[in-house]
């Protein structure tokens, strides 16, 4: 991709920040193992916790492979992004999925985007997202159509979040076009209210990443909404690698957009992208996150932009953003160009205490890996110096994420990968279109090692990819992969063997705070002091969805010392004796409100979509 350099004033500014960061040390550390099987006491505080840093050792790892069960599972979803030959732009950029627990029966469902033909194809074809239901023993049944689903659109992502509080999670669709929210009506069924929230966007928006947040801390989630370039039919242009046959443009063909903000007013929203200080015609949008990356109680929004210089928006607490991305050195790659950022994740990957940013890069390229250097507010990107530098020079990442695969403790990563020109081995012989996925296992101390060799058949088979999310599907207590790709079949990779060592999730319900609890701040603490934490947040990967509910893997321990809860609200709560390798259910002001032992027993057969429809919780 064609990068821009930035002015010199950059140049000396991040020659500085290198010289202040190379005289001070760094922290290290993500916590190692510990929990406990005691009863649980909630306690309100006050004040604010925060996580220490703890520096850990090398951890061995168990035996781990993921298999591909997407066959098994009853999966036959297949991603239709429109080509018939006219190389369109948006054929490139596949679509999303998302894991959800649409029905409140405990175990996630799958929701997978579709795209269309476009509307000069000779032959059309029926192509709508999937939402499979999952049965409890494996296997997922298709209930799209009987959901209200089934509408056909050029659908790009999927956000997840309880927009309405009534328990129930909904479903916005990002799309080349109007974008859609689907409200879930508590029966297994959902209603489209675009219309009437006035969420849909403007007629030409290219929408991609989306992620739900209470930016204002109203109890009420809002809505962020990432736009690419202004693509359409009658303004597509003829570009070519070979100077002869058509080929993909790149987005600098292309005029940008911005990014859409959109204020829960309770029964709509209202668009305040302007107002918020958000607006910005030049972004062209791949990923979303939101983290509070300087820790003062507000979410704050990075986006990651193809070919333009990526915005992180400091959300100043007053409902307006302040854009700080090449202030906190997150904007360009180190030599100072705009890169082609895809998919971006947030983690706190040392035990720092704060949050760090992956970002999906072009190829040649390499993954971009933003280190929160804390209170000074900077990132320092430490891929060109890591193995994961090296490693993902020769892929284009679009979907990504951090999670722990084997439950040690630290935070790994998963990059799906895929190029977007079919024909691009023809310029470029070491690039292959499809490539397989990478796993990258965190040793502590800052250092990943590439385990996707050791990872399973599906770590060695190539692809087009492009979202992916992570959820635990089976309820076994190890993190799933789910995968789609562009054109192709969806994927379902399940974890084997990494519940060999012991964990602890959350799931977050909400009263004074948005009912999901997204934004709320966990740390588990160990008996030797050391401490992990995580936030709930919407978003994220490349048109994702991940599980809500927070897994933290704890070694071979057998304690937990203390849980801290932050909740957007405000409210503080400290959880003693809280069980190990269990589900718990954390409701605001009043501690664990439900737990469940992991794994689950699968029952069979499994209970009908309509019967496994509870109350919400």
């Amino acid at each position: 991709m064609i990068t821009k350099l930035i002015s010199g004033k950059f140049n000396v500014w991040l020659i500085l920040i290198l010289l202040l960061t190379a005289c001070g040390q760094k922290q290290q550390g993500v916590s190692e193992s510990a929990a406990t099987s005691t009863p649980a006491a909630a306690e309100s505080q006050s004040s604010q916790t925060a996580p220490s840093p703890t520096p850990t050792e090398p951890v061995k790892a168990v035996p781990i492979e993921f298999t591909d069960v997407t066959a098994q599972a009853g999966i036959k979803f297949r991603h239709n992004n429109g080509a018939y030959g006219k190389k369109y732009l948006p054929e490139t950029t596949g679509s999303g999925c998302a894991f959800l627990d649409y029905d409140n029966d405990g175990w996630q469902d799958l929701l997978l985007i579709n795209s269309m033909d476009f509307e000069d194809a000779p032959k059309k074809r029926r192509s709508v997202m999937a939402l499979y239901h999952n049965n409890q023993n494996g296997t997922f049944t298709d209930v799209t159509a009987q959901a209200g689903l089934a509408r056909p659109m050029y659908g790009m992502g999927a956000a997840i979040g309880d927009y309405d509080n009534d328990g129930w999670q909904d479903i916005y669709v990002s799309c080349l076009g109007a974008n859609h929210l689907f409200r879930n009506l508590g029966n297994g069924k959902f209603a489209d209210v675009t219309a009437k929230t006035g969420v849909a966007g403007l007629p030409g928006d290219f929408s991609t990443s989306a992620a739900w947040l209470d930016y204002d801390k109203d109890g009420r989630l809002d809505l962020f909404v990432g736009n690419y370039v202004a693509w359409s039919i009658d303004k597509d242009l003829n570009c070519t690698l070979d100077g002869t046959n058509k080929s993909y443009c790149t987005p600098e063909s292309y005029k940008g957009q911005t990014a859409r903000l959109y204020h829960n007013l309770g029964n709509k929203f209202e668009e305040v992208t302007e107002k918020a200080g958000l607006n910005d015609p030049t972004s062209k949008s791949l990923g979303v996150a939101t983290f509070d990356f300087n820790r003062d109680g507000w979410l704050d929004i990075f986006v990651s932009n193809d070919t333009q210089p990526n915005k992180l928006y400091k959300n100043n607490g007053n409902g307006t953003f302040s854009e700080v991305a090449v202030t906190a050195g997150v904007a360009f790659s180190e030599e100072g160009k705009a890169r082609a950022g895809m998919g971006v994740d947030v983690a706190d990957y040392d035990g720092s205490g704060y949050p760090s940013l992956i970002i999906g890069n072009f190829s040649n390229e390499m993954l971009g890996v933003y280190h929160n250097e804390g209170k000074s507010g900077l990132f320092i990107d430490e891929a060109p110096a890591s193995t994961l530098g090296q490693a993902t020079l020769l892929s284009l990442t679009f979907g990504l994420f951090f999670f722990d695969y084997d439950l040690d403790g630290r935070q790994d990563i998963f990059l799906a990968n895929g190029h977007v020109a079919d024909d691009i081995n023809k310029v470029q012989p070491k690039i292959t279109y499809a490539m397989p996925p990478k796993l990258f296992r965190n040793e502590g101390r800052k250092k990943f090692s590439e385990v996707s060799r050791k990872a399973g058949k599906p770590f060695q088979k190539a692809s087009v990819a492009r979202g992916t999310a992570y959820g635990d599907f089976d309820n076994d207590g190890d993190l799933d992969i789910l995968v789609t790709t562009n054109g192709g079949p969806a994927m379902l990779l399940r974890n084997d063997g990494g519940n060999q060592n012991r964990f602890v999730k959350f799931r977050t319900v909400g009263s004074a705070t948005n009912h999901d609890g997204i934004g709320t701040k966990i740390t588990v603490v160990l008996p030797d002091g050391s401490k992990q934490w995580q936030m709930v947040h919407s978003g994220s990967s490349y048109c994702s969805q991940s599980e809500l509910a927070l897994t933290f893997g704890i070694g071979s321990a057998d304690k937990i010392e203390r849980v801290d809860i932050e909740w957007p609200s405000g409210k503080v709560e400290k959880l003693a004796g809280v069980a190990i390798n269990q589900l718990h259910t954390l409701k605001e002001a009043n501690g664990i409100a439900e737990s469940k032992a992991l794994p689950m027993a699968m029952p069979s057969p499994s209970p009908s979509p309509a019967a496994t429809t509870v109350a919400p919780r």
